[in-house]
Formats: C-alpha cells, structure tokens, sequence
C-alpha cells in the first residue's frame, strides 16, 4: 500500500517556490536563505520537549547507559554525523554515542533501496547492540513514520531502554512510539519534499543540542571548554595548551611540560599545575571526583 504522504507539512508545496526553475541564480539563494530563518523558531518552540529528553539521556548515560541515534537516508547520515563528533570533540568511547543507519554503512554515500521500510531490521539492530535498561535510543525521521525507525523504538522499549523521537512533524507516528517526543515542524521545503532542506537543518541543530548538552551534564566540559578533547592533530594539540594556559595562567613553557607529562590529557596538566602533582596522582584526584574538573580543582 502506498502511504498518502502529502498529508504531511514536510510534503506539501509552497506556491512561493512553484516557478524556481525560471528564477535567476542569487534569487533562488534569497529565497532558500529566507526559507532557512525559520528553523531556529521552530526549534525555539520544541525547546522543552529537547531539553526533557536530554535530562532523561544524561540520566541514564551517568549510569553507564548508551546514547543511540536510528534514522534512514538524510536523518540517519545526520544521527551518524553527530555520534562520530562526539569522541574527537569529547573524548568519549565510540561505543557511547552511536548512529544506526538503515541499510548500514553503504547508506552513508548512496541510497539502499527499502531500507527504510524494514522495521524488521530496525528491531533486529537493536538486538544486535545488545540494549538495556540503561541505553537511550533516539528515533530520527523527517516524516516521523519511517518503519526502520518505528522498529527499532518498539525493539527499544521492548527492552526497557529509554526511547525519544525527532520528527518534523506534528503528531507523528514516531512521537507516538516514544516516551519523549520531540517534534521540529518547519513546513513545506522549497524543493517539495526534499527533506534533507529545512527538515535536514532542524535535526541537525537539535542533535547539536543533546549531544552537547548531554556531555556537559556528565562533566566532559569545562565551562566551555572542550576539556576532554582528543587532540590528535597540530591544530587540536594547540587548542588543549591555550586551555591549559587560559585555566591555569600558566606560561607557555609549564603548560607544555605538564601536557607532555600528561600524555597530551589537558585535565590532567590542569590539576598537575593547580595541585602540584604528578601525572599518576593527578589522575587519581580526577577519578576520585568523577572525572569532573571543576570538582577536582576545588578539592
């Protein structure tokens, strides 16, 4: 059975845009800049409902509990995107944000054929990672009804694990499925249906939000510095000596030593300065404060 999506705001078309073929070059550019304002007010109003599902996220994260993003096509290439951001940026494991994409790694440069429309291999992903009562599984769907997505949340819920949803639409299928509910609606595109547009741009703001926020309710921040960062390139390696500077006022020559004795961890050189200690105590004292910096430093 065909499903009617013209029902659905992201697949309607707008009589502004019906005549862009004929239009000149920066024209068209005006008219999808001016498209694009009205993402971050549509974002603005499902604040609330993001910033529950972060604290439910964070909560169980704390514990010890998996972030999993599942999407299909444009929404789960975003999911992966945001979760491969997440250990350079925040020093994580790769195993503790991840995204699912239905028709797996192929799906990331070119479209798999279907894969969005099997809820069985949704469900069967989950099975495969194993998820808990401590993991958290974000459903991610433009149209909030892709079956691999649906799947997978009931799979989810099946096993206890904490389920929310990323839609950009109202009363969404996929909202239904999900104790939190997240629901972005930015209307017709300007190329009709093309959601990887405005619909695209709404989720990736708003994964921005629970990744980020997420790792800075668990500590993996300091004030807005990237504390935990990898730094696995010159550019990163010059990032983590300025904070290491800027925290402890330390000269440019102490910073470097304590960095080199800490094996490149800024954390660790931080209290090393601030504590007079070693690297092996120092990573003692920020374990003993749960790997919290700001605790470390007070104590």
């Amino acid at each position: 059975m065909i499903d009617p999506l013209p029902e659905l705001s992201t697949e309607q078309s707008d009589p502004r845009y019906s005549q862009i073929d004929r239009l000149p070059t920066e024209e068209i550019a005006r008219l999808m800049n001016q498209a694009d304002t009205a993402v971050p007010a549509a974002v603005a109003a499902a604040v609330p409902a993001i910033s529950a599902a972060i604290d439910a996220i964070a909560a169980r994260m704390a514990e010890g509990g998996r972030l999993l993003y599942v999407g299909a096509g444009t929404s789960g290439r975003l999911a992966v995107l945001d979760a491969s951001e997440c250990p350079p940026t925040f020093g994580t494991d790769p195993s503790l944000v991840q995204g699912i994409i239905a028709g797996g790694p192929e799906a990331l440069t070119r479209s798999v054929e279907g894969a969005e429309d099997d809820a069985e291999a949704g469900a069967a992903a989950i099975k495969a990672l194993e998820v808990g009562p401590l993991d958290s599984v974000l459903g991610v769907s433009a149209s909030g009804r892709a079956p691999f997505v649906l799947g997978a949340l009931a799979e989810a819920a099946g096993r206890g694990a904490l389920t929310a949803a990323l839609s950009c639409n109202a009363d969404a299928p996929l909202s239904a499925a999900a104790e939190h509910a997240i629901e972005v609606v930015v209307g017709p595109e300007v190329v009709t249906g093309s959601t990887r547009l405005k619909a695209g741009t709404a989720q990736k703001l708003v994964l921005n939000m629970i990744s980020t926020i997420s790792m800075v309710r668990l500590g993996r921040t300091y004030g807005n510095e990237m504390i935990e960062m990898s730094a696995m390139n010159s550019k990163l390696a010059g990032r983590a000596l300025r904070m290491v500077k800027d925290i402890t006022g330390a000269d440019q020559e102490t910073a470097v030593a304590a960095l080199d004795a800490a094996g490149g961890q800024a954390k660790i050189a931080v209290l090393m300065i601030q504590h007079g200690l070693d690297a092996e105590a120092a990573r003692a004292l920020l374990e003993s404060h749960g790997e919290r910096l700001s605790d470390a430093l007070s104590g």
